[in-house]
């Protein structure tokens, strides 16, 4: 198993994108043989949305040029590739991989594609044409304005316990059929793409939602769906007000802009440390009841702790769970993958490349490659969610 991982900034090139995308294929295919030593039998692009003009163009002139068994790709507001983060610039990016003994499945799935939620499971397994008991691991990409994403990762969760599915959503595009998806030799406008990969292939994940808890753990006592009205019989709005009064100053400032609820995956702990929780938005305070609005549906009894966010926060919390994951697996990783929402980045931490090279720091200098994302999917516990404001990474090495 081999990896690499080549950019090619556009910046300062010819202003017009049809003289420089031919020359940048050119370039990006040559160096990426040059690493493999080879052609890829997997391969993803990531392409900044100046380009979707020439999107299949680029697309299958890769494609022919590289030979991929499956390719895939999208457009992006952010590339990562080559050592680089560069984010709201001209580039393209190619990460490929060769795969001995791995098998590859890709697809096409749109809306009216899906199976109802109450299905069997076979109707997952018959829609994604590959079965659990082949153990599949998942990489999803897909159009934010067209797709019903939540329900898909939540149908391959129910069909495919506890299989990896990583992925994000692409950007670049504001409205429906702006952005572009990459799957073998077709490009569409609208659905998801992605690829099962089995056989001699193990993929791990290490999901990284930047925040620290604050207050302390909570029961949930009353609630409504989204929302929450009670914790361990008070009102829930109360709980949050005490937990921001013990906060610093700094904090309680931070807190007005970057407050967040977690739910606990995992009902049986006694004791919960960051990472243990789903965090979830809190979008305001329902002006007739009190309740709190937030981004899942609750139930009662459920634990749940409120989160704050700052650069600070995220950076810690990043290399808790990149140390937690090599102390768990080592570092014997061939390749990566990073999908990181559009809100982290230089816009959170002042600085390029702060995830890729917190990650290098810890898993050595392998290649990585992806894109900041319009939302991320990647596992917390033994479930599959689409999440904002976080790095999913996606960590590759042989079975053998």
């Amino acid at each position: 198993m081999k990896w690499a991982s080549v950019l090619e900034r556009m910046e300062g090139k010819p202003s017009l994108p049809e003289l420089n995308w031919p020359q940048a294929v050119e370039s990006l295919a040559d160096q990426l043989e040059n690493q493999l030593g080879g052609k890829p039998d997997f391969l993803l692009a990531f392409i900044s949305p100046d380009y979707k003009k020439y999107f299949e163009e680029i697309a299958s002139a890769l494609r022919l040029r590289l030979q991929p068994a499956a390719f895939l790709g999208c457009t992006a507001g952010g590339i990562v590739g080559g050592g680089e983060e560069v984010e709201q610039q001209s580039a393209l990016t190619l990460t490929g991989a060769i795969l001995p003994g791995v098998n590859f499945k890709t697809f096409h799935i749109t809306n009216d594609a899906l199976p109802d939620l109450d299905d069997a499971p076979d109707s997952w397994e018959k829609l994604m044409q590959i079965e659990s008991a082949e153990k599949p691991s998942f990489l999803l990409l897909c159009d934010p304005f067209s797709f019903k994403v939540d329900s898909f990762i939540q149908g391959l969760d129910y069909a495919f316990p506890k299989l990896i599915k990583l992925g994000g959503l692409a950007s670049g595009g504001h409205k429906a059929g702006e952005n572009r998806l990459i799957c073998d030799d077709k490009v569409f406008r609208s659905g998801l793409v992605g690829v099962a990969l089995t056989g001699n292939i193990q993929v791990e994940s290490v999901v990284a939602q930047g925040c620290r808890a604050i207050g302390k753990p909570s029961r949930v006592t009353k609630c409504d769906r989204n929302l929450l009205y009670e914790l361990d019989g008070k009102p829930a709005v109360n709980v949050l007000r005490d937990a921001i009064e013990r906060l610093s100053d700094r904090e309680q400032k931070l807190a007005k802009d970057a407050i967040f609820l977690g739910v606990a995956m995992n009902e049986f702990q006694d004791k919960f440390v960051d990472g243990d929780f789903l965090v979830r938005n809190i979008f305001g305070i329902e002006p007739m009841s009190g309740a709190l609005l937030v981004g899942e549906v609750l139930r009662s009894e459920r634990t749940v702790q409120f989160h704050i966010r700052d650069a600070a926060t995220s950076r810690d919390d990043l290399r808790a769970m990149l140390k937690r994951y090599v102390d768990r697996f080592g570092s014997s990783a061939r390749g990566a993958l990073l999908f990181s929402c559009l809100g982290r980045g230089q816009h959170l931490y002042g600085e390029a490349n702060h995830d890729s090279d917190c990650f290098r720091d810890f898993l050595g200098d392998i290649p990585i490659g992806g894109f900041f994302c319009n939302g991320e999917i990647g596992p917390v516990g033994d479930s599959t969610f689409l999440h904002g404001y976080t790095s999913s990474f996606g960590i590759f090495k042989e079975k053998e």
